[in-house]
């Protein structure tokens, strides 16, 4: 069902699906969710649960994501765990059929629940061969097409990939930021009572929102905040004149050197106020630009729930769940920036924090669980950091 095919004829008459990529491979299979074709970046996750929080995670807008973990769709799909109302993935590449749910918190099967929300999505690839390509390549410029009648212009869908101008330089921060800020009070879900409401909130804290999954907000108020929400346009003043005690600067999708065009001077304002200040993912990535430092694109990116995170300040070592195709240049740290985290898998930088201001950013999702639990205290850490500073 994979690889390179000459004539650009499917191997048999059922298939209804093709993914082609930028260098002309075909990988055939069987089409999911809505029929029609979408481009964008293949990216694989290799992730064996959360493929609903996965493909709703904003930080995943314009990429399509191949899952190496065979059985997705085994547990439906649920109204709960969702990072955005919508999802943010371009589409999804998986091995086998989908099956009928089996999970007593499903309310959709998964291919349904892609239909109704116009995700275009391909089964029956070998992702093991695919990931395999990507790993060696890099991630390609790819097209998802889904056609009921199995036909398929394949020299055409190939110049689509390779006309697609891929994520290097894109800033998607703005298209899924929310235009107008909000309040956010829920905290996170727990088996005996669901979603509960922040009520007695110690502090104030203002989040950027660049792409902001919403267990990063509930993750906040479960520590004890109260959250305004604001567009990734925001000004400083917008953000200053909420009197926040803390600020925090979201996950997000894209380059974040083409978002840095108008957050970086921001973000510079904020950090002379002297706020306690918090990065994740984008946020982070923005953070280390305004400090002087490189982000450059990797070769085929981290994604997945299985990274090991060493903190050199309590020199334990965390299980993490990442999503980026950008990293921060290690290398590039100015003087007055500490390097806090580093990934064990390639040694790449993941977490700095400045020596003179109260500032400390990550480059994982610590609200993703995949620990569960082991990221946490990265939550109460910025609780405390704001509590400690002066004026709390």
């Amino acid at each position: 069902m994979t690889g390179k095919n000459i004539d650009h004829n499917p191997p048999h008459k059922d298939i209804t699906a093709a993914l082609v990529l930028d260098d002309g491979s075909v990988f055939w299979g069987y089409g999911i969710g809505t029929v029609g074709k979408i481009v964008g970046e293949v990216c694989f996750n290799t992730a064996i649960t959360g493929y609903q929080e996965i493909l709703t995670d904003p930080s995943y807008a314009g990429q399509i994501i191949t899952f190496t973990f065979p059985h997705i769709g085994n547990i439906g799909t649920n109204d709960n765990d969702l990072e955005s109302s919508r999802p943010a993935a371009r589409g999804l590449v998986i091995r086998e059929d989908i099956t009928v749910p089996s999970n007593y918190r499903s309310r959709n099967g998964l291919n349904n629940w892609c239909r109704t929300r116009g995700l275009v999505g391909i089964s029956g690839v070998d992702t093991r061969r695919l990931t395999r390509h990507i790993r060696i390549n890099g991630a390609p410029n790819g097209v998802i097409s889904h056609s009921s009648d199995g036909i398929f212009d394949i020299p055409a869908l190939i110049r689509e990939a390779q006309e697609w101008p891929g994520l290097e330089g894109m800033d998607l921060a703005a298209q899924v930021s929310c235009t107008e800020s909000y309040d956010w009070d829920e905290t996170c879900w727990t088996l005996k009572d669901g979603f509960q409401r922040q009520h007695k909130p110690a502090v104030h804290i203002v989040a950027v929102d660049y792409g902001i999954k919403r267990n990063i907000l509930r993750c906040l108020a479960t520590v004890g905040a109260r959250i305004t929400v604001v567009p990734a346009t925001a000004t400083a003043q917008d953000i200053l004149s909420l009197r926040p005690d803390g600020i925090f600067l979201s996950n997000g999708p894209g380059d974040p050197a083409a978002t840095g065009v108008y957050a970086i001077p921001v973000i510079q304002h904020l950090l002379k106020s002297g706020i306690p200040l918090f990065g994740i993912c984008l946020g982070y990535q923005i953070l280390a630009l305004a400090i002087g430092a490189k982000t450059v694109k990797m070769h085929q990116g981290h994604r997945g729930a299985n990274h090991p995170v060493k903190d050199f300040t309590t020199g334990k070592v965390e299980i993490t769940s990442m999503n980026h195709g950008f990293i921060v240049d290690k290398d590039s740290l100015p003087k007055g920036a500490k390097i806090s985290h580093i990934s064990l898998f390639d040694q790449s930088l993941c977490g700095f924090e400045l020596t003179d201001k109260p500032v400390f950013s990550v480059q994982y999702h610590p609200e993703a669980s995949p620990g569960p639990q082991d990221s946490h205290y990265l939550f109460h850490r910025f609780m405390d950091m704001i509590k400690n500073h002066d004026g709390k």
